[in-house]
């Protein structure tokens, strides 16, 4: 592990991203990530982002996932259940160790989302899983997170 993935006190240190698939009908919201980003430019995703934190802070993995939500799409998941999936590690295409943490949600029905964050977001799709499983822009871990949650 590189110097850069350790603590200062030499633990292992890493990324903690939440990652949310929202579920309307029997289609499944994913976004279309921006060509600018780090890790998997235009490629499909749930939508998510990483832990932030200044202090001590209850059930931090769900309010992240509804920060997120809100940032990206533009979507209110307050009372909206939010039900973990899996979890998993991998390293971004820029290096980072991340520890990747699902969740999926029902997306309320008086909601409509929108690509909030173009820079993020180049755009939001629906897909039901059997067409996320036929298109080439949604990679294989996607696909792997997406099956667990629709159960």
């Amino acid at each position: 592990m590189s110097a850069s993935c350790l603590t200062q006190a030499g633990r292992p240190a890493f990324v903690v991203n939440v990652e949310v698939f929202l579920e309307r009908d029997g289609q499944w919201l994913l976004i279309r990530r921006g060509e600018q980003e780090a890790h998997a430019p235009g490629q499909l995703a749930g939508v998510g982002g990483k832990v932030e934190s200044d202090g001590t802070v209850e059930e931090v993995l769900e309010q992240t996932a509804r920060r997120e939500v809100r940032e990206e799409v533009g979507i209110d998941l307050s009372g909206v259940p939010v039900t973990y999936v899996t979890s998993s590690f991998f390293v971004t295409d820029d290096g980072d160790p991340v520890i990747n943490v699902v969740f999926r949600a029902p997306l309320p029905a008086d909601q409509e989302p929108v690509a909030v964050s173009p820079g993020e977001v180049a755009s939001v799709v629906w897909r039901t899983l059997a067409e996320a499983e036929a298109d080439p822009g949604c990679p294989p871990w996607i696909l792997q997170s997406l099956r667990l949650a629709n159960g």
